[in-house]
């Protein structure tokens, strides 16, 4: 079947619409990677397996369907029973028997598969009532969890490719342009530019054929944003892509995705399938006589090639090493010729831009940050998972709020914002709403949207080590500053983390971050020193400490040692059983007490002792008590 019209379409629509309303129960299975990791297909499975015992017609008396990441990871596998959006947590496939007898057929509850609030001890049935999803405000991901990702009827049915007909009947391509300008969308990739204004440099470029590209090759640790949009809601990266084909005026388009997403590669060439079969994509969309088509191209998980130019140089067959930017790929980029390179989530913000107007986004965050963000909340935090908050949300309703706060109730030290490229922020900063200037103006950076939460046992100095070997191992190495000053860099960190640091490592640590910062090529050898830099800021008396031969984290193995206090001790023997290596000793009702030379600092004692008994001291130096 072939929509040759946006009325066909309307008809369409309507019909899909007409079938799920007609009071089928459904019941959402979460096929995002985690769930699915956590044995969610298993879940499903079950389920089926179930409905047919029961005689329930899936498909004809019940909807039984997977959806994309509901972003709650930490809960996971998650089922989502309508109507009535109860939403089951830590389902396993025994609980499919018990979800259909009691709650699909019966209507009633299962207890002890709800979300109940840690602090009231409530049951909380209504997904959108339990605290992570409730203080979200969901745009990017507004059909996250809600559609069948691999169904473009799902799509359809929930008003998917409506801004594209709106578009092709009813606004010219310079209309749209000034309706993205104005509703203030910045890219989501990091560097905040303007999406409007990059629209209309493409047009205006001299020159006959555009592309447009999809930045899906998402490398931060920890970040997996972009991943869970493709992998749950492709056609609306895909309808955001034509809107912007359209703007300024390209007929070929690219998705660049990296290789270690196969499930996003899945959905997004069966997502592109399924629109070119309905004449969505490809030649005279929707009889409009717009022509536009795009394909995937998979990326061989090198980092350096989420920059721009990097990226386009890969998809062009060459080396993924990025060009200095004093042309701007508006102007010649792909093949040397105007293009409009957005990331994953800026995309799939534009349908709803069109839909809404731009006045609504523009209503969204601050007065320069317009809109929402995405961000995968993760580290040391009891709510692991995407969120999805407007621009100016501060850290501390996003970690606390949200989040639910940190593991073991323990004290935020810091958070980490954008990528390894980011900086960290000091706990006394919670309060700093995230939009792009506040950020930056603290050290640190948007990013992508990874935000890794750590707490008091986390070193500063081996958090910016880490992030500099990550980048060390991923730096294309064109540019001398890059080549040579990041192995340098993580020389001089790794020295400090091993006890091996001097006197006037830490000036030269310096030096080098600001040098790296003004004279790399790309972006990843301009910011790659953040983590140093802002460690330094906020946190330069652990450089010192490690200086002097001391890690107060207990993370620097070479730095520290482990003491049992015999003042606070209970001698309940619980360090001693967790011990590895015997190298606690004691009896119940005398302090226990611990062999310095046999013990390897591993932290199973310190984890395990619930009376803060064991502490971290200088190594060789630890008070009396200690072997």
């Amino acid at each position: 079947m072939r929509l040759n019209s946006v009325e066909e379409l309307a008809r369409y629509r309507e019909r899909l619409s007409a079938a799920i309303s007609e009071g089928r129960p459904a019941v959402w299975v979460c096929g995002g990677t985690g769930c699915r990791a956590n044995g969610s297909l298993k879940v499903l499975e079950a389920l089926k397996e179930e409905a047919a015992a029961r005689g329930l017609a899936v498909g004809i008396g019940l909807r039984l369907k997977t959806s994309g990441c509901h972003g709650y990871c930490e809960r996971g596998p998650i089922v989502i029973v309508q109507p009535g959006n109860i939403l089951y947590q830590r389902v396993k496939p025994d609980d499919a028997a018990a979800i259909l007898k009691e709650t699909v057929v019966a209507g009633r509850l299962v207890p002890r598969l709800l979300y109940h609030d840690p602090n009231t001890k409530q049951a909380i049935p209504n997904a959108d009532e339990i605290p992570f999803y409730k203080k979200q405000y969901r745009v990017a991901l507004r059909h996250n969890g809600r559609i069948d990702p691999e169904s473009i009827d799902d799509y359809i049915a929930a008003g998917g490719y409506s801004a594209l007909a709106k578009v092709l009947t009813g606004m010219t391509p310079e209309e749209v342009i000034e309706t993205i300008k104005l509703s203030g969308l910045r890219g989501r990739g990091g560097g905040g530019f303007p999406t409007g204004v990059k629209w209309e440099t493409c047009r205006r470029a001299p020159g006959e054929v555009r592309y447009v590209i999809a930045n899906g090759d998402e490398g931060d640790p920890g970040a997996f944003m972009d991943r869970s949009i493709m992998e749950g809601d492709p056609h609306s990266v895909i309808e955001g892509m034509i809107i912007g084909a359209y703007a300024v005026g390209a007929g070929e388009g690219f998705i660049y995705v990296r290789a270690e997403y196969p499930l996003a590669v899945k959905h997004l060439t069966r997502a592109l399938a399924q629109a070119r079969e309905l004449g969505l994509l490809g030649e005279n969309i929707l009889g409009s006589g717009f022509n536009f088509d795009i394909s995937v191209n998979q990326g061989g998980g090198a980092f350096v090639c989420g920059e721009s130019t990097a990226l386009m140089a890969s998809l062009e067959g060459r080396p993924g090493e990025p060009r200095a930017k004093y042309i701007h790929a508006t102007e010649k980029g792909l093949y040397e010729q105007p293009t409009v390179l957005n990331n994953v989530e800026t995309w799939a913000n534009v349908p709803e831009i069109i839909n809404r107007g731009w006045q609504w986004f523009a209503s969204l965050g601050t007065e320069k940050s317009r809109g929402t963000k995405v961000f995968s909340l993760v580290g040391k935090v009891k709510n692991t998972g995407l969120v999805e908050v407007p621009m100016g949300t501060t850290l501390r309703e996003i970690i606390y709020d949200i989040g639910g706060g940190v593991l073991n109730d323990r004290r935020v030290k810091a958070v980490q914002t954008g990528g390894p490229s980011g900086g960290c922020i000091p706990a006394d900063l919670l309060d700093l709403p995230v939009d792009f200037e506040c950020l930056t103006e603290a050290g640190s950076m948007m990013g992508s949207g990874g935000l890794i939460v750590m707490d008091e046992r986390t070193c500063m100095v081996d958090v910016a080590r880490y992030f500099l070997k990550f980048l060390a191992e991923e730096s294309c190495g064109k540019c001398l500053p890059c080549r040579e000053g990041i192995p340098r860099l993580l020389r001089l960190l790794t020295d400090l983390t091993e006890g091996r640091g001097r006197d006037g490592d830490i000036e030269l640590i310096e030096e080098l971050s600001l040098g790296l910062k003004e004279t790399a090529l790309c972006g990843l050898g301009k910011t790659a020193a953040n983590p140093v830099l802002s460690t330094l800021r906020y946190f330069r008396e652990e450089y010192e400490e490690h200086l002097a031969g001391f890690c107060r984290a207990g993370v620097c193995r070479a730095l520290f040692a482990y003491w049992i206090d015999p003042e606070v001790c209970r001698s309940c023997g619980a360090c001693a059983r967790a011990c590895p290596t015997g190298s606690i000793g004691g009896e119940r009702g005398q302090p226990y007490f611990l062999n310095e030379a046999t013990c390897t600092r591993c932290g199973a004692c310190y984890d395990a002792c619930r009376f803060s008994a064991i502490k971290v001291v200088r190594r060789s130096v630890a008070p009396s008590g200690s072997e």
